[in-house]
């Protein structure tokens, strides 16, 4: 490695990109190309990034497989942060076994976080959490060190454990300041203040309560019948017995589910239903028969939880034990609640990669970005497939709940 080489490394492993560039921006040699294109990513240029990296790694000779194994990992982090996550993990994971083939510890630990976190935003929580077990974070550099932990904690977040989340964030502030890189100090400043912005609302009788994070969690362990509509559920989360009926593949039955539970403890009568479940504002005698259809099926599915009673008017909606009924709603109001939470981390996405995220068809997200756009709450980027989708940038920066519950998570099979 020669002078400048080392010297544009040691300038992007403290942050600086505009240093690096100054050491390698008139070279074309592969290890230059590697480095302009890792400081072109820090500085946001992510197509430029992504050209110049596949260019050093088809520079690199035959007997060179760790050089590229390295590129691969570098191109593989940029393409988490463009969002470009429906591509195949086949590269990184042959990029991992090269690199602890050859015992590039440092670089191993950064491809299997690039893995856990693109199994987070895919909302597979358990495949990430396998996934950072096998981490041996001892001896790392500061920066990684706090990458690792900002993803732990990060994991911990989206299946609400407050107490991991916060001694997970109090180790990235203490690595980070010892990295003294300041996008990573301003990454964890972020993530610590998820705690006290609103992260969803509890609704009930035509009440609305703004919770933070810890309040959320703890409505969830309590012995609260709760439907919550940010995972598409109803259920106790107390005890060992905690009970938790999925309807995320049954959105009939929890549209009326949610309703009787808003209605709680009154009754809601037959036409708000067929209302709100078939959208309709004209029912005729079919809603009415598939009405008594769908509501005997609701029954059984929360008939360890609840029952539900017919009046003269409509259904009641009563839970076993005299418990308490809430329904938390996501901090976002709309249908397209998940979406717009996708694109308020500032990272432009494409539709494939949001269909993916969201269990969905690409043909479904295209329809609500259109809806999005129309109202001005997203934009795009690019033409074809280029097309990116991202939030305007004011939303961004003033944002003021977490969307943590709103983001994916893997869908149970019924």
């Amino acid at each position: 490695m020669d002078s400048l080489i080392a010297a544009s490394a040691r300038a992007l492993a403290a942050g600086d990109a505009l240093g690096a560039l100054k050491h390698v921006a008139l070279r074309d040699d592969p290890p230059a190309l590697a480095l302009r294109g890792i400081a072109m990513a820090q500085l946001g240029e992510l197509l430029r990034a992504r050209e110049l990296l596949r260019r050093a790694a088809r520079g690199f000779g035959a007997h060179e497989e760790l050089s590229r194994a390295r590129c691969v990992v570098a191109e593989a982090e940029v393409a988490l942060a463009e969002r470009d996550i429906g591509g195949s993990p086949r590269a990184l994971t042959a990029a991992l076994a090269t690199l602890e083939a050859h015992a590039d510890r440092a670089n191993a630990m950064q491809a299997r976080l690039i893995a856990a976190r693109r199994l987070l935003l895919l909302g597979r929580l358990a495949e990430a959490e396998t996934t950072l077990a096998q981490l041996d974070a001892r001896g790392l550099s500061p920066s990684l060190a706090a990458v690792a932990e900002l993803t732990t904690a990060e994991l911990a977040l989206r299946s609400l454990r407050m107490e991991p989340a916060r001694l997970a964030l109090a180790r990235a502030q203490e690595a980070a300041r010892h990295a003294r890189v300041p996008a990573l100090l301003a990454e964890v400043a972020d993530a610590q203040a998820m705690f006290h912005r609103p992260a969803a609302r509890r609704l009930l009788a035509g009440d609305e309560q703004s919770l933070r994070l810890d309040e959320v969690a703890a409505l969830l362990a309590s012995d609260t019948l709760v439907v919550d509509a940010c995972r598409r559920r109803i259920g106790i989360g107390v005890g060992v017995g905690a009970a938790w009926q999925s309807l995320a593949r049954r959105p009939m039955l929890f549209s009326l589910a949610r309703a009787l539970a808003e209605a709680w403890p009154g009754e809601i009568d037959r036409e708000a239903l067929i209302a709100g479940a078939f959208r309709t504002r004209d029912p005729d005698e079919s809603h009415r028969v598939r009405l008594r259809v769908e509501i005997g099926r609701l029954r059984a599915l929360v008939a360890s939880l609840a029952q539900i009673e017919a009046t003269p008017r409509g259904f009641v909606f009563k839970p076993l034990d005299g418990r308490a009924v809430a329904v938390l709603a996501p901090p976002i109001a709309g249908d397209q609640a998940s979406l717009a939470a996708l694109l308020s981390d500032g990272a432009a996405w494409s539709t494939s990669a949001l269909a993916l995220a969201l269990g969905a068809s690409q043909r479904t997200v295209q329809r609500a970005l259109a809806e999005l756009e129309a109202e001005g709450r997203v934009r795009s980027i690019g033409r074809a497939r280029t097309q990116r989708w991202l939030s305007p940038p004011l939303a961004g920066i003033t944002a003021r709940f977490t969307t943590i519950l709103l983001l994916p998570a893997a869908l149970p099979m019924e």
